[in-house]
């Protein structure tokens, strides 16, 4: 179950730092 955790917040972080980059897509 905590891998699952972990996955989960690894994929929000991952999309929170692509979006800090890329904030003219969003």
């Amino acid at each position: 179950m905590m891998i699952v955790l972990s996955v989960i917040v690894a994929a929000i972080t991952v999309y929170l730092v692509y979006a800090l980059l890329n904030p003219e897509k969003f």
